[in-house]
């Protein structure tokens, strides 16, 4: 998966933006309901990653005991640079990943963003939940 595609796949979520908080080379996946859009609120980052990076790589949110595990199983899996590493996994997209694992970790990411914004602006979004 390349730059542009996990860009598209960011953009894809409803509520998500992009944003440049950390300086013209960093990009970053946010969330914020459409209800919270223009206002002071700012959204809750979900992805990051710097686009012309070698390797290209992607910093996810993910569940603590699943990060264990995925990084575990994937070398390509690391704890995310300049992140809480309990929390945020760094992914080397370097063709090792299928293009559905790397889609399922981001949108795994969104979910435990979004699962964490009050209710009103998890409604509005038209979030249904986390997957059981």
């Amino acid at each position: 998966m390349d730059a542009e595609a996990v860009r598209e796949l960011c953009l894809s979520f409803a509520g998500a933006y992009e944003d440049y908080p950390f300086g013209p080379d960093i990009a970053v996946y946010k969330v914020r309901s459409p209800a919270s859009a223009g206002s002071a609120v700012d959204g809750k980052m979900f992805a990051a990653m710097r686009p012309d990076g070698e390797p290209l790589s992607i910093s996810l949110k993910c569940e603590p005991a699943l990060a264990v595990q995925l990084r575990a199983a994937h070398p390509e899996i690391t704890g995310a640079w300049h992140m809480n590493k309990r929390h945020w996994n760094g992914v080397r997209l370097d063709g090792e990943l299928t293009d559905e694992a790397v889609r399922d970790m981001v949108e795994d990411s969104y979910d435990l963003v979004v699962a964490s914004l009050p209710k009103g602006q998890r409604e509005a979004l038209g979030w249904a939940g986390l997957a059981r």
